[in-house]
C-alpha cells in the first residue's frame, strides 16, 4: 500500500485560536555559548575624530555631515583656484619678459633707457 503524506493536525493555542501543527512558529533555540565572528577589515575605518568634536561640543550631526561632505569639495575648489592663479602669474611673467626684450631690443637707446627704468621700477616693490 501507498503511504500517504504526513497530514497536519489541527492545534488549539494558548491564545485560543486554532492553527495546523505545520504553521506553527519554530520553537526557540537554546544558548550555546559565545559566537566567534570572524571579520576581515580590508580597510582602516575613516578618522572620526573631529566629527566626535564637533558632537561633543553641541553641534548638530547635520552640520558634521556638511563638514564632511563640503570639506573635501572645498579643498578641491580652493586647490583649482590655485593652479589658475598660478599659471596667470607665470603667463604675466612672460609676457612682461617679452615686452622688455622687444623694447630693449627694438627701441635702441631709448629702449634701453625704458626697460632700465622698468626693471628699477620693478625692483623698488
Amino acid at each position: 500500500m501507498e503511504s500517504l503524506p504526513d497530514v497536519p493536525q489541527v492545534v488549539q493555542l494558548p491564545d485560543g485560536t486554532y492553527t495546523y501543527t505545520d504553521h506553527l512558529p519554530a520553537p526557540p533555540q537554546q544558548y550555546s555559548g559565545p559566537q566567534v565572528i570572524h571579520q576581515h577589515v580590508h580597510q582602516a575605518p575613516p578618522d572620526r575624530t573631529v566629527q566626535r568634536i564637533a558632537l561633543g561640543s553641541g553641534i548638530g550631526a547635520g552640520t558634521v555631515a556638511a563638514g564632511v561632505y563640503f570639506g573635501p569639495l572645498l579643498v578641491g575648489v580652493l586647490t583649482a583656484m590655485a593652479a589658475n592663479l598660478a599659471l596667470l602669474a607665470l603667463i604675466a611673467a612672460v609676457c612682461a619678459w617679452g615686452v622688455v626684450t622687444v623694447v630693449r631690443s627694438v627701441g635702441g637707446e631709448d629702449g634701453k633707457r625704458a626697460a632700465d627704468t622698468v626693471r628699477r621700477t620693478r625692483g623698488r616693490r
